[in-house]
């Protein structure tokens, strides 16, 4: 496949070695993809990366796979032989970036530390993603985005006060470790402009959770004690919950007193722009309960269509409660071609837009197991130095 003819987009010409695996490796080599690179995906024989063998499947592939595999190539390798070990090696002598997510020593034990691929390289950006970083007590635990979630704090600030702890609704602590590895790797590429040299970057999921409790860690940070859980709402402004209606519920977001005065007009209830239990936030937030049960009473006289209509005519953000199906209906989908066609499958598409370069509808389809294989080893194969 003659990917560098093909490519388009600010990465173009960057070639990347992927030997990352599941989801937050491969999701940020993924967006590199999209966005240009020349991605080669090193799967490990027999069967390749594991997450081909997940669900949902669609015409028999894995559509967890191929959403973070579009467009990239496929060879497989075993690097512990040495014929695969040459292959992989002058692959890293052109490289400009090589990422990889094993448990931290495991690229060591093979003979690829960062110093030893630096060296043949000095330009590679070498990039780790793993669960609790390279250095530290963790570093040698296993982890998935559950086991994070629930060992951050996540999953104990998630859900309401009188039930359990609760999962967010994906892979929430994946894709942000993913982001934050291809932020990583975008940054060291753009110091390499200055400094001519690569660089290597740590990225670990225990981290990006950390930095993504925001309200639960910084109340902790203020008070000394750790939040509980709130449900919905905001635990520093009010109104910002979902509100029951005649039909459903609807989000309704005031974050200052002219939101709110806006919304009280809105909704016939002028009366509590000067009552003292919700005429400033702070106190709004101390009568939460109350406000709530006053709002919710007058919502529940008409269906949700007809107070989002009201609401929004005033300016105040307030939006419906969708499910995926419903979502994925708003013309904001088609608009911004966040689903995309990608062999014959549609996927969600891509959120970064850059003038100048295209954004494309459809996009190259996810390789089969060792689809490029053949031509990667003539390529690669038996380079000298």
């Amino acid at each position: 496949m003659d990917n560098e003819t093909k490519k388009q987009g600010p990465f173009a010409g960057l070639l990347v070695v992927d030997l990352t695996h599941v989801l937050s490796g491969p999701f940020a080599t993924n967006i590199l993809c999209d966005l240009g690179a020349r991605v080669i995906k090193i799967e490990e024989p027999p069967d390749g990366d594991e997450s081909r063998y997940w669900g949902p499947f669609v015409k028999g592939e894995s559509l967890e796979y191929s959403f973070v595999n579009r467009g990239k190539e496929s060879i497989m390798l075993d690097l512990t032989k040495e014929d695969d070990k040459t292959i992989f090696l002058n692959m890293v002598k052109q490289a400009d970036i090589l990422a990889e997510n094993f448990r931290p020593g495991t690229m060591e034990k093979l003979g690829f530390s960062y110093e030893v691929l630096s060296a043949l390289n000095p330009r590679l950006i070498y990039a780790s993603l793993s669960g609790f970083g390279q250095s530290g007590a963790a570093s040698q635990f296993p982890a998935y985005d559950t086991i994070i979630q629930a060992m951050s704090g996540l999953m104990m600030q998630t859900g309401f006060p009188d039930g359990p702890p609760v999962r967010a609704g994906t892979s929430v602590v994946d894709m942000t470790t993913g982001l934050y590895l291809f932020g990583g790797i975008v940054t060291a590429l753009y110091a390499r402009n200055h400094s001519g040299r690569g660089a290597y970057v740590d990225i670990a999921m225990f981290d990006s959770a950390v930095s993504f409790l925001e309200q639960g860690l910084l109340t902790y940070l203020a008070t000394g004690v750790s939040p509980g859980r709130v449900g919905n709402r905001d635990l520093y402004i009010s109104p910002f919950d979902i509100y029951k209606t005649k039909d459903k519920y609807i989000a309704i977001c005031c974050g200052n007193d002219h939101l709110f005065a806006k919304l009280c007009s809105a909704l016939d209830l002028s009366q509590l722009i000067t009552d003292s239990r919700f005429a400033t936030n702070q106190e709004r937030v101390i009568h939460e309960n109350e406000l709530k049960t006053i709002l919710e009473k007058k919502l529940m006289n008409e269906n949700a269509d007809h107070w989002l209509k009201v609401i929004d005519k005033v300016g105040v953000p307030a939006g419906p409660i969708l499910t995926v199906e419903e979502a994925m209906k708003l013309p904001e989908i088609h608009d911004r071609k966040m689903l995309v066609e990608s062999g014959g499958v549609m996927m969600p598409g891509m959120p970064i837009k850059i003038s100048g370069f295209p954004d494309s509808s459809t996009r190259p389809p996810a390789p089969k197991l060792n689809q490029e294989g053949t031509s990667l080893r003539e390529e690669f194969g038996n380079r000298q130095k």
